[in-house]
């Protein structure tokens, strides 16, 4: 009797142990179904290295190259307005301001690195322009835009305020830079500001080429420190603070309860705003399914992360359901007027809300999905409710 007492309790053990190994998430989710577990009989193998090379070889050191390229072409424009002020070299410097603050929606969210050091995000894009702070700057002929209390007061905003916030049209900006007072200090500050914006621009793309490269690809481990962990989180606050905030909700008023359209990007060419969102959406997704720069060729990236991960998301490949929430969010904004005419002449603005709050599901997607999935720590702080 003792012995048959005894067969069965080790029966009872080995059916406890398969039923606790059993209990283990499948790959990819957790015991939420959030995502992070793997389980221990199934290793995932992924390698962070060669993801990291897709990242740096194939799309931010060639993003970063081309936004140099158009800066270039930019302070070349302004320079053959200088020496000719006429209604078409004005025009063909304001295109150039154009194309070249589009491009920077590509590189804005690496801001890592050289990037980081430099401020590099906040010293060229930080609006609204301080429209009094740059009309004493010009009047006084006195400035240090290294300060970064003149960040709201150089940049792309800068420019905008310049080019498109100062006149009726051409012909009275031509008058005003041609015999205006302040004709000479007025070249001067924005030769300033694009001196200012080609340095800070050289010193990254340049660490970039250089020693970064390598610095970061090589830092391919899976700690907090490690250049997978912290870009992700980079790339995540971007999204949050700066495309999905920044673009849209502080406009919205989403977080204040009042709308305020003088706070959105490209405030005097206002008809922009849409599409510095929409490229800078573009950036993102084509990051995250490591589109190659100007291509349509793709390499490791963090969907073919989730993918090796097998990370579901109520039953549904996770890494799908992230794309398929962009696309809404995309086709919602597409279909909105200019974000100023959305915000001033609706009251509420119920459209560009609707499409705000599919801009915002992609949040938790990212925020909580994504990096359970892959075992990071978000590192910085919510501050806004989300």
């Amino acid at each position: 009797m003792k012995g048959k007492w005894y067969y069965a309790f080790v029966a009872i053990l080995v059916i406890w142990a398969c039923s606790s190994d059993s209990s283990n998430p499948t790959p990819g989710t957790d015991d939420d179904g959030m995502g992070g577990g793997t389980d221990d009989e199934v290793p995932v193998t992924f390698d962070r290295g060669a993801m990291l090379t897709n990242w740096a070889d194939n799309i931010i050191i060639p993003s970063y190259q081309a936004f140099q390229t158009d800066l270039a072409a930019l302070q070349t424009a302004f320079e053959t307005f200088e020496s000719d002020k006429s209604e078409i070299n004005l025009q063909a410097f304001r295109q150039a301001w154009e194309v070249a603050y589009i491009t920077w929606q590509k590189v804005s969210m690496f801001e890592i690195g050289p990037a980081e050091s430099a401020g590099y995000r906040l010293n060229m894009n930080t609006y609204p322009a301080d429209t009094d702070l740059i009309n004493d700057h010009i009047t006084t002929g006195t400035y240090d835009l290294t300060l970064p209390s003149n960040r709201d007061s150089k940049g792309f905003p800068a420019l905008d305020y310049l080019l498109n916030g100062l006149a009726a049209d051409d012909t009275a900006l031509l008058d005003l830079w041609t015999n205006g007072a302040e004709t000479d200090n007025t070249m001067a500050f924005i030769t300033a500001l694009l001196a200012d914006m080609t340095a800070l621009t050289n010193t990254v793309v340049g660490d970039w080429e250089g020693s970064y490269r390598n610095t970061f690809v090589s830092n391919d481990g899976s700690s907090a420190t490690a250049s997978v962990d912290r870009y992700v989180n980079d790339f995540i606050f971007y999204y949050e603070k700066f495309l999905r905030a920044g673009k849209m909700g502080i406009p919205l008023g989403v977080f204040s309860g009042t709308p305020a359209p003088n706070t959105i990007e490209v405030f005097y060419k206002s008809e922009l705003s849409k599409t510095m969102f929409l490229t800078g959406m573009d950036a993102v997704q084509d990051f995250f399914n490591g589109k190659h720069f100007a291509s349509a060729t793709t390499g490791e990236s963090l969907a073919s992360y989730l993918g090796a991960l097998n990370t579901l998301k109520d039953g549904a490949d996770l890494a799908e359901v992230i794309n398929d929430q962009m696309n809404e969010a995309r086709d919602l904004v597409n279909g909105l007027g200019t974000f100023r005419d959305e915000i001033e002449n609706n009251t509420p603005p119920t459209n560009m809300l609707l499409a705000y709050d599919e801009v915002q599901r992609v949040v938790p997607l990212f925020k909580v999905d994504m990096v359970s999935a892959m075992s990071i720590s978000i590192d910085f702080v919510d501050a806004d409710g989300d």
